[in-house]
């Protein structure tokens, strides 16, 4: 078992990876100081298939557990969904001395860490993300929210879990579309902060896209290691953290006018990348190869770099929605070269809507 350490004073909590740690969640559970009554909340398909399997864990170790289930889907990411929740949170019991756990996708981490952070003004919660995306980056740093119809997580906390638990086994039950999904949030983790993890996913894309046990513990391990190491130094995304929104500017404006359903979270990401890139290479803050490369990989893990024919106008009035946005001004994330980007709200739509054109197809 491999760890990696949020460190965030008396908030800091591990991180754990390693396989089977699902079969060992009650143990971990207890050694973080946990006791009494949870609820696991998972999507109907990932309780299906590992739901039984982490209550007995969590039974076995004394406590009281009991199952919710939500629809699965970034659509279902509402307030109507956490209103279920608190009830069924109502209905078994639990108090401020009880806890959450999530099982699931970043939906789930989501949805559960926002009705934590918000029952009885705060109860602990438990991450065990059973996709590569959450795995790798939306069950670490403590963000947790729900959709509006307007807009991508505009209403959430940040709220620090207690622990993660990471079973890279898990990710044999997923099918290559939410993999490659995955593997978007790992090549921006690379983008941001590390060229020669850039290198390794380029010489390494068939071990990874095979699962190899050894290459995807190594590709988790760093990817919470970039991530831990940035929130650790700018918890509440007053500067640093903004790195990690690299290409969910365009990516969250295109799921908001496409309905969460044209494209999963990672797809969507992809083709923000791919944009973010674009804008860079045509204001010559990154060269024309490493906006090749960029693309290249991107392409190698079988991710979008286009975006389905969406109207130019109805996405541009999309994007200063974004939460990150001051004043009616979107902030975008564009690399100089791979391993270092940068902040700016100084991008003009014209510049934007010649990108988006060039990225649509039809």
């Amino acid at each position: 078992m491999r760890a990696v350490r949020m460190r965030l004073g008396e908030r800091s909590y591990d991180i754990l990876i390693g396989r089977g740690l699902i079969a060992k969640a009650g143990r971990c559970l207890r050694g973080w100081g946990l006791d009494g009554s949870c609820l696991v909340v998972a999507d109907r398909k990932v309780g299906r298939i590992y739901g039984a399997k982490l209550l007995s864990a969590l039974k076995g170790s004394g406590f009281t557990a009991k199952l919710f289930s939500l629809p699965p889907g970034e659509e279902h990411k509402t307030l109507h969904e956490t209103e279920r929740i608190y009830r069924a949170m109502l209905e078994v019991g639990l108090d401020r001395a009880s806890f959450i756990v999530s099982l699931g996708g970043g939906v789930a981490g989501d949805i559960a860490g926002f009705a934590a952070a918000t029952y009885m003004r705060g109860i602990p919660f438990v991450q065990v993300p059973t996709t590569l995306l959450a795995q790798v980056d939306a069950s670490v740093g403590g963000k947790v929210g729900v959709n509006l119809r307007e807009g991508k997580n505009l209403i959430g906390a940040f709220h620090q879990p207690r622990g993660v638990l990471i079973d890279p086994s898990v990710l044999a039950t997923l099918d290559r579309w939410q993999l490659s999904t995955g593997f978007a949030e790992v090549i921006k983790h690379a983008i941001i902060a590390d060229a020669r993890y850039f290198g390794f996913l380029e010489k390494n894309s068939a071990r990874a896209l095979s699962r190899e046990p050894a290459c995807m513990e190594r590709i988790i391990m760093r990817s919470c290691e970039i991530k831990a190491g940035i929130v650790a130094r700018d918890e509440r995304e007053s500067g640093l953290r903004m790195i990690l929104n690299f290409g969910h500017t365009i990516g969250h404006a295109i799921e908001t006018v496409t309905g969460y359903r044209l494209y999963l979270h990672g797809e969507a990401v992809a083709i923000g990348m791919a944009c973010a890139s674009a804008v860079a290479a045509r204001l010559g803050y990154l060269s024309g190869g490493s906006h090749r490369r960029i693309i290249a990989l991107l392409q190698k893990y079988g991710l979008p770099v286009r975006m389905e024919k969406i109207p130019v106008e109805k996405l541009l009035r999309a994007i200063p929605r974004d939460k990150k946005a001051r004043g009616g001004k979107a902030r975008f994330v564009l690399p100089e070269r791979i391993g270092r980007v940068f902040v700016t709200e100084g991008v003009g739509e014209d510049i934007i809507r010649a990108v988006v054109k060039d990225m649509s197809r039809g």
